[in-house]
Parts: structure tokens; sequence; C-alpha cells
């Protein structure tokens, strides 16, 4: 029996997705329905294991009306992940232009932006989690930022609180949008290389300026690669170790209980899942992938 075009196409994209669907219905998807009934209980830890006490939606009806800490934590948390994620995809597409043009010393700028890549990110983070570290990223930001001085500049102009605020935060994060943007600077740099230069000729024969390239040729021709860092940036920024509403569950699971810690995950799930959607809804748009 032949197939037609379509079918095999299917049955390729199945076939690809095969061994994720398998990996998840053998090693996932107990804990994942184990999870959901977890959020939903108290559990106990006894010699024999875990004694769940059905509760209903009381864990969830604590956290979002009672628990004032888990609240602030996760509406700041989730604020600050919507304004990092821009900075880090728009730093991350600047050095990847920057990268993509030929100057000398360009492979040591390279090397420079992706050791976060090529140093394991346990590594990575225990390094940036030593005191010396920590110490070196505040003095840096005190002597090439003086944020205070800035935020006392922008004031004296008579710009509006919140923008100001808004300035000082961007700068305040300035490294951790430089470590976060390795993967996306190489995913970037690899699709500008691989744009022919045969198009910028023929836009340049059309009188097209380097603005208008931009934006006919570049920008389309990635526009499909700025979904992919799309989804990659959110859910490294939303799972990163150093988020504050994971450390805060991870917290809650050994001082509150299974049960709470299970239903704070699970409502981060459906932030992070929402967030995930809406970024896709936003840059999906005119995505086009030849057949």
């Amino acid at each position: 029996m032949r197939l037609s075009l379509s079918a095999r196409r299917s049955l390729t994209g199945f076939l690809f997705t095969l061994p994720f669907l398998l990996g998840f219905l053998l090693f996932l998807a107990a804990p994942f329905v184990q999870s959901v009934l977890y959020s939903f209980g108290d559990l106990k830890v006894t010699a024999d294991g875990f004694l769940r006490t059905p509760v209903g939606l009381a864990n969830y009806q604590k956290l979002l009306l009672v628990d004032v800490e888990f609240k602030r934590v996760f509406t700041e948390g989730i604020a600050e992940m919507l304004v990092t994620i821009p900075l880090v995809l728009l730093f991350s597409f600047l050095a990847a232009s920057l990268l993509n043009q030929k100057f000398r010393g360009r492979f040591a700028a390279r090397v420079v932006f992706f050791l976060p890549v090529i140093i394991s990110a346990e590594i990575a983070l225990k390094v940036e989690n030593a005191l010396y570290m920590q110490q070196a990223m505040n003095l840096a930001r005190q002597g090439i930022f003086d944020l205070t001085l800035m935020a006392d500049a922008l004031q004296a102009l008579k710009l509006p609180g919140g923008f100001v605020r808004a300035i000082v935060q961007v700068v305040n994060q300035v490294p951790e949008i430089i470590r976060s943007s390795g993967i996306q600077i190489l995913v970037f740099l690899a699709a500008l290389q691989s744009i022919p230069d045969s198009f910028y000729e023929e836009a340049r024969i059309e009188g097209a300026t380097g603005w208008e390239s931009f934006w006919k040729v570049t920008f389309p021709i990635l526009r499909g690669l700025f979904l992919v860092n799309v989804v990659y940036t959110v859910i490294d920024s939303f799972t990163a170790p150093t988020n504050q509403i994971v450390a805060m569950i991870v917290n809650a699971t050994w001082n509150v209980g299974y049960g709470i810690a299970t239903a704070m995950s699970w409502l981060y799930f459906l932030a992070v899942l929402a967030a995930l959607g809406l970024a896709l809804l936003l840059t999906s748009r005119g995505v086009h992938y030849e057949s």
C-alpha cells in the first residue's frame, strides 16, 4: 500500500516523536498523575512510605487566598521573568549579528560568549554561587554601573519613577542576561551563517538599504528561529536553579510539606504553560516553513 506524501510526512513526524512518547509513558506518566494526586492531599512520611490524606482544594486555597509570601514571590518572579526573556532574546540576536561579522579576534570573542555553553551547568552554577564570585559581580555592578548615581541622574531629568526603576532593573540584570544567552546566540549565529550571500546581493541590486535588507531578508528567514529561541528561553528562565520560585518550592518541600509544595509546583507549571502559550502566540504569526 503506497502512502500519500502528506501521510508519509505525518508518519515521519510520529516516528520522530515516538522516543519521547515512549519515554513519557514508561517513566513520566505515573509520577505526573501521582503529583496531581499529591497536590490535593496532605502527605505524611511513614515507615512504609507516604500516607496521603485527601484535602480537596485546601492546598490551593491556602496558597492563593492565605499565603501572602507565596503570592508575593510568585507575582514578582513571573514579572521578572517576563522582563528578562525579551532582553535575553534581544541581546542574543545583537551578539550573534556582531559575531557573524568579520573582524580580528572574532574567534576569541565567540569563545567568551560561548563559555556558559562549554562549561557544564553544574560547575557554572557552583562558581556563580561562590562567595568570591558574588562579591566580584557586586563590585563590577558598583564600579561599572553605579545604580544609585544612575537612578539619581534619571530622576533629575524628571522621568517617571516606574521608567527609572525599570532601567535600573535592566542594568542590574546585565550579568544574568549575558549568562543566559549562550545557546540563543549559537542558534542565531548558525541561522545567520545559513543565509546565502546571493539574497543580499539581489537586495542590493534592487536598491535596498541595510535596514531594508534586514526586514525583507534577514528577519523573515530568522523568524522561525526566533520561535525556537523563545521556547528555549521561557523554559530555561522559569526552571533555572537561581529562580526564586523554584527555590521557594524546594524549601517548602522540607519545611511545609509535600502536599503544599506539589500544589506550588502545579501553579507554577500552569504559569509557565500560560507564558509559553502567550510567547508562541506572539511569535508564531507569519512563520512559514518550506515544504
